[in-house]
């Protein structure tokens, strides 16, 4: 004779994972800002998930082209930030900046960026910083499907693309 199994556990609040369980703090494992830079400083594209003013922006962005620009290949591509920490790339003349937790795992946001960049070569067929330049609606199209709220969404590049394509169809 067969018996049936429940669908839930007998303590169903401790089916789900809530804050009051193990830990109240949230400003955890968040990316705090993404940003995309030239050798020169500019700003090719600046997406924020904590909030700043204007000021503060435009210095963090003075900052961390500081940092990043002066770093020879023998570095690594993780620098201690103020009480966060920059993660980084360079590819041809731009670099991918991420802004992080001291404590979150530098492997994964290197791959991270670098799937994100995949994914931008895939749209764009060869990226350039023009590009970026001349299509930054697309670019954050990209960045809104790969990156939600400061957190990693999709790593899918097939969906991603295939998400921005319709997007971009029905302009």
């Amino acid at each position: 004779r067969r018996t049936s199994l429940p669908l839930l556990p007998a303590a169903a609040s401790q089916w789900w994972w809530s804050p009051d369980d193990t830990d109240t703090d949230t400003s955890w494992k968040m990316i705090r800002f993404f940003l995309i830079q030239n050798r020169s400083g500019k700003t090719r594209m600046a997406k924020w998930y904590v909030p700043f003013d204007e000021d503060e922006k435009q210095q963090l962005i003075e900052d961390v082209h500081a940092l990043v620009s002066v770093r020879g290949p023998s570095n690594t591509n993780f620098i201690e930030f103020r009480t966060y920490k920059i993660v980084f790339r360079r590819y041809a003349g731009l670099f991918f900046c991420l802004c992080v937790d001291v404590n979150d795992n530098n492997l994964f946001y290197i791959e991270a960026i670098h799937n994100f960049v995949e994914i931008l070569n895939a749209f764009f067929t060869n990226v350039c910083e023009l590009d970026l330049l001349f299509n930054f609606h697309k670019v954050y199209a990209l960045v809104d499907e790969v990156f939600l709220a400061g957190e990693l969404q999709e790593t899918a590049q097939k969906k991603v693309l295939t998400r921005v394509d319709v997007l971009t169809s029905i302009d």
